[in-house]
């Protein structure tokens, strides 16, 4: 069996999930009015009331979608849209940060190259972590900004971010896809307008993702044909996938606090090992961070290299950079937080999960120095 260390990427489905979809599985359209209608909306309702009560927020805000990706595009498209229909001087001008996810990021990106949106981006520091909110003093569309780097692990100044942009009255999107589950959600203390998670980093069903949105302000729909989730993400809802996220989100929400504590331990073993036998490496991944997230650069090597030398190892963990035309290049993260190429573009991700063991991280240091050796002398 390989060692997997890439929760970040995606979770084994938990069997309290196998079990919600296997006995929703039969049910019909929950819009119907007959019985059995009837029946799958009930299922329906129960998954939606479990998931509010979980990330505190009225049954009515729960919006299912196929994803967190699509969850990003209708809060912050529709958001943007919003803001426009209502013709006022801020509705063209959005605020992000630099490490965004490629969901969050190519979305704006395209609103400012196809709808005329300006874009003021919040720095982050050399530890990844948003440092200057001073953009956000201005009224804009909509702000933006991910609760936890999918790479790094850094957890953003969220709470602060929805405060300072309700004093502009700008309504404000949280991808929360890497932390739900791991650290306590509630939306309305929170503050946000929007919010986007999704079932399979929890232990769900791949598929299907959630967006918490406020009655208002709240995002035009981008797709129609349907009335189902308020109108904001019309089709036929996928009952047993929902019932599924449900009890994945209940399960992990309940093992919350014992999990960190664990993941805490086996990472800064990971953390500590890694330093104490390999020369010359970088630790991208600062407090505040998710326990679940390692980062680190080898200098020297390239990402590419790594994964497949770790692959062949058993080992199965991701590239802090992507791949551009074959090009192995550091990711934009790295690079917003001030790493020069040379030092960023052999980098690792480590993301522990809840089936992840003592054993499996001893593994990875007796196998890890061998093959950044290996790597380097490529």
């Amino acid at each position: 069996m390989p060692r997997y260390l890439d929760y970040a990427a995606t979770q084994p489905m938990r069997q309290c999930a196998i079990d919600a979809w296997v006995s929703a599985s039969g049910a019909l359209n929950p819009g119907a009015s007959y019985a059995s209608g009837r029946k799958a909306r009930s299922v329906l309702d129960d998954a939606r009331e479990t998931v509010a009560e979980l990330l505190g927020c009225e049954p009515i805000e729960v919006i299912f979608t196929s994803s967190g990706t699509e969850a990003d595009n209708i809060a912050i498209q529709g958001l943007f849209r919003a803001a426009q229909s209502a013709a006022e001087e801020r509705s063209k001008r959005i605020v992000s940060t630099p490490i965004e996810h490629p969901a969050v990021l190519e979305t704006v990106e395209k609103l400012r190259a196809e709808h005329g949106a300006s874009v003021d981006l919040l720095p982050v520091d050399s530890t990844g972590h948003v440092s200057d909110l001073s953009a956000l003093d201005t009224q804009a569309a909509l702000a933006t900004c991910m609760w936890a780097n999918n790479e790094t692990g850094a957890i953003q100044p969220v709470a602060d971010i929805t405060e300072r942009a309700a004093a502009q009255n700008t309504p404000v999107h949280i991808d929360a896809v890497q932390v739900a589950g791991k650290l306590p959600i509630n939306f309305h203390e929170l503050g946000a307008t929007t919010l986007a998670a999704s079932a399979h980093k929890f232990g769900g069903p791949r598929g299907i993702g959630l967006l918490l949105a406020r009655r208002t302000p709240a995002p035009l729909p981008l797709a129609f044909g349907g009335g189902q989730e308020r109108g904001i993400r019309p089709g036929t809802v996928d009952v047993a996938s929902a019932s599924a996220l449900a009890a994945a989100l209940r399960e992990s929400v309940a093992e919350m606090e014992q999990e960190n504590t664990r993941l805490t331990a086996l990472r800064d073993k990971l953390q500590a090992g890694i330093e104490d036998s390999i020369d010359n490496v970088i630790i991208n991944s600062a407090e505040p961070t998710l326990a679940s997230h390692l980062h680190v650069s080898f200098p020297g090597t390239d990402g590419d290299s790594l994964i497949m030398l770790l692959d062949a190892a058993g080992i199965e963990a991701s590239a802090g950079s992507a791949c551009h035309a074959g090009v192995n290049r550091m990711s934009h993260v790295l690079e917003a937080m001030g790493i020069d190429e040379e030092h960023g573009r052999g980098s690792l991700r480590f993301s522990l999960g809840r089936m992840t063991t003592e054993e499996d991280i001893d593994a990875t240091l007796a196998e890890l120095p061998e093959i950044i050796r290996r790597a380097r002398s490529v």
